[in-house]
């Protein structure tokens, strides 16, 4: 390996002179840099820009001095001249000593960032222009060990590229697991060899069709005392709306016929605050849970009037029923008091049933594209309230619901840490690649 040698980097770039008001027709006839995105590529825009600008020839360097260390810097390959606003700079660059490939890299290193942390006041939080840029030492050999560094890096990456490629793979399958461990479970696949061992608890009187007539009955007896409202007759379920044969002891119903209450929550949007009570978000409702890592919190007066038509409570079901995450089923997981915002649905269930499994029935790829797919290709994506409680679903009894709940539970988990594992690998490999380049231009490789 060859002596690498301190090198001012203004003594291998040279900036390229000129600054122009936006109306001088030095530049107005040009096309205009948008950007330069963090791969390297120049995206061009024909839009006028209201500040001072430079111009860019054919062949140049140009660096972002907002982005440089992101790697936001790219060689321009155009035939024409090109415009870019001041936060840009163009250089001129010497073949004899810096490959520009190399050049790349180094400012994307987390070397190159601690550089700027050393010798350029306020850091990589500074917009770096050329008088920052230029006179920074760094580290450097001659062009041919650049170039073989270059190598080196080439094939380090596209080894890389591969793994993220096998990453993104596994990723892929394990989303791909969850949803056919889901559809299986909603199917009774799961517990075909509990229902062997426990048939006394899904026959005689345990049977879900007695289930739903314990249900009713409870119904009738909260209508009569005046703290239900007396539901309209549902129709009766085709074979169209049956997609798959039931095990012994499921029957088929409707959503409607499980459910105690069921609210949709005020369309207004909620008025933020810092602290406060607790009001659930889209963002906040995932499969069969809740994420509560980043909450939104409203005043009293806002809370209860959210919570004036039906107080969420610990195990009620909350459904996303418009929006981007439009079919997402959640439980609340918590004791503390919340209110709904926008776009949820807030479900409760007789205790004849779990919410959780009912949860299941909603994230099951057949229930969500019977639902959802209806919406696909609208403009604004929604489910209406009665269409929702209107779906047809495959009920077990409550025993052999509480027993898929308790499989799908133990299965999850294995598959989460399974993701966790993914995750941390595709984490390494990064890490890994970070440490390469630490090495190479700390001239250690």
């Amino acid at each position: 390996m060859t002596k690498w040698h301190a090198t001012k980097i203004g003594k291998f770039l040279k900036e390229r002179d000129g600054r122009y008001d936006p109306t001088d027709k030095a530049v107005q006839r040009l096309k205009r840099l948008n950007k330069i995105d963090f791969s390297g590529e120049i995206h061009l825009s024909d839009k006028n820009s209201k500040t001072d600008m430079i111009i860019v020839e054919p062949g140049d360097l140009v660096i972002s001095g907002i982005n440089v260390s992101k790697g936001a810097l790219a060689v321009y390959h155009g035939d024409e001249p090109i415009a870019a606003t001041i936060h840009y700079s163009s250089y001129i660059f010497d073949e004899t000593q810096i490959d520009i490939e190399y050049f790349k890299r180094f400012v994307k290193s987390q070397f190159f960032i601690q550089i700027l942390k050393e010798q350029v006041k306020g850091g990589i939080k500074t917009e770096i222009k050329p008088k920052h840029f230029l006179p920074l030492e760094i580290n450097l050999p001659n062009v041919d060990e650049q170039k073989e560094i270059v190598s080196f890096f080439n094939k380090i990456e596209n080894e890389m590229i591969e793994l993220s490629g096998e990453i993104d793979r596994q990723q892929a399958y394990l989303k791909k697991i969850r949803q056919q461990l889901l559809q299986e479970a909603i199917e009774g696949k799961l517990t075909a060899e509990w229902r062997k061992n426990n048939h006394k608890l899904i026959s005689g009187g345990n049977h879900a069709s007695k289930l739903l007539e314990k249900i009713k009955a409870e119904k009738d007896r909260l209508i009569k005392e005046g703290k239900m409202k007396k539901e309209k007759p549902l129709p009766p379920i085709s074979d169209n709306e049956k997609p798959f044969d039931l095990p012994d002891g499921w029957v088929w119903c409707r959503i409607a016929e499980t459910i105690m209450q069921y609210v949709d929550c005020p369309h207004a949007t909620p008025k933020y605050i810092d602290k406060g009570k607790i009001c659930l978000r889209s963002q906040n409702i995932v499969p069969n849970s809740l994420d509560l890592s980043d909450l939104s919190f409203v005043c009293e007066d806002e809370y209860v009037y959210r919570i004036k038509r039906l107080k969420p409570r610990k195990n009620d079901l909350v459904y996303i029923r418009e929006g981007g995450r439009l079919g997402v089923a959640g439980i609340i997981s918590t004791d503390k008091d919340v209110c709904l915002g926008q776009r949820l649905m807030l479900l409760r269930f007789f205790e004849q049933t779990t919410s959780f499994f009912i949860a299941m029935l909603f994230n099951a790829p057949q229930t969500f594209d019977q639902i959802v797919g209806k919406t696909m290709g609208s403009a604004a994506p929604h489910v209406n309230v009665k269409d929702i409680v209107a779906h047809t679903v495959p009920l077990p009894s409550i025993a052999e619901q509480q027993a898929i709940v308790e499989r799908v539970a133990i299965l999850m988990a294995m598959i989460d840490d399974l993701e966790k594992q993914v995750a941390e690998r595709k984490d390494y490999s990064a890490r890994l690649m970070q440490s390469v380049l630490r090495e190479a231009f700390e001239s250690k490789l």
